[in-house]
């Protein structure tokens, strides 16, 4: 539901956001550290790590076509404390790939790092791709804190000449020793991205998730609103969606002082179909699970959908005229489902 990003070269602050309530603590090797920090970002970030933390903690590395994120990965990718790896500015499959193939290969030695030369700026789950949602604020002893995928090879995409590209499904893995992959999540910030949506979150298995990475986004669209994000926000939700992946989360809300203007963002972006949000202070996040989380009125009628269900199976009519399907109680199942998260 909470995803709040945190600078991965003040771990002073990371211990802070540990403690504050979000389902999961990001932090940054990217944006938000200085060229001259990365390093003290990283082997700061892999101390934390080499333990289990309270709470599942990502890591959102440097640019996957950079000097850094090769290195980050292999460092990462092995560590008992890593919930998963945010790949910023995914263009398209290969670069899934390319960074799947870095954590997989994690046991082996890691190469001499390169100085850093700065780049140009219950019997149903809520989502079968995520598993069960933990409470927001606390971990459970069960949840798990990571997901590590045994790598599989996907067949290269048909693109003859007067043909449509079509994706072959992925080979069954084969019995190997190779170490697991963990989970990956691709933030799509460029047209190209948004364009390649579908294919990148159908990529690889070890892909859990996609999101929008909207600055970058604006920024190269040439947008200063949500009207033009529109469009982008729809494809993201779809192509999760499509891929059996769960709803992405909205990007981050840039003004941590307009909390009224958040919720009226999370709002919007809850209609279009997304689920909870990233966030860069602590005080958002008590507004993104309200906005997210399902209200009393909400809660009433999917118990009631769920009952008539229960008592009659199939498709039936309710007291006031409304019709109820399979995809109906599948929907009001996943509204309990939010509305059992407590604190």
């Amino acid at each position: 539901m909470t995803w709040l990003y945190v600078p991965g070269d003040r771990p002073e602050v990371v211990a802070k956001a540990l403690r504050c309530g979000a389902d999961v603590v990001v932090i940054d090797l990217e944006d938000a550290v200085a060229p001259d920090r990365k390093d003290h970002a990283l082997r700061a970030t892999a101390e934390l790590l080499s333990d289990p933390v309270p709470v599942p903690v990502h890591v959102r590395v440097n640019a996957l076509d950079g000097p850094l994120a090769e290195h980050e990965i292999r460092t990462l990718a092995p560590l008992p404390g890593l919930a998963g790896l945010r790949l910023p500015k995914v263009q398209g499959p290969a670069d899934v790939h390319r960074a799947a193939g870095w954590a997989t290969v994690a046991a082996e030695p890691v190469p001499e790092h390169v100085a850093y030369v700065a780049e140009p700026v219950p019997e149903h789950l809520p989502y079968a791709a995520e598993g069960p949602v933990p409470p927001a604020g606390r971990a459970l002893a069960d949840h798990p804190t990571s997901v590590r995928t045994p790598p599989v090879r996907t067949p290269p995409v048909s693109t003859s000449p007067g043909t449509t590209a079509t994706l072959a499904p992925a080979a069954p893995p084969a019995a190997s020793a190779l170490p697991a992959t963990p989970a990956l999540y691709a933030l799509l910030e460029s047209a190209l991205g948004i364009e390649h949506a579908f294919a990148i979150a159908t990529a690889h298995p070890a892909l859990r998730g996609i999101a929008l990475g909207e600055a970058d986004l604006c920024g190269e669209l040439g947008v200063q609103d949500d009207a033009g994000l529109a469009w982008p926000r729809s494809r993201a939700v779809v192509a999760a969606r499509a891929a059996g992946l769960a709803p992405p989360p909205q990007s981050v809300h840039p003004d941590v002082h307009d909390l009224d203007g958040l919720a009226r963002s999370c709002a919007r972006g809850r209609a279009l179909g997304f689920l909870g949000r990233a966030a860069i202070h602590p005080r958002q996040l008590p507004v993104i699970e309200a906005a997210y989380l399902p209200s009393a009125e909400e809660v009433a009628a999917a118990q009631e959908i769920v009952r008539a269900a229960t008592a009659e199976g199939g498709a039936l009519a309710l007291p006031d005229g409304r019709f109820v399907d399979a995809a109906v109680v599948a929907a009001a199942r996943r509204v309990l489902d939010l509305a059992g998260r407590s604190r």
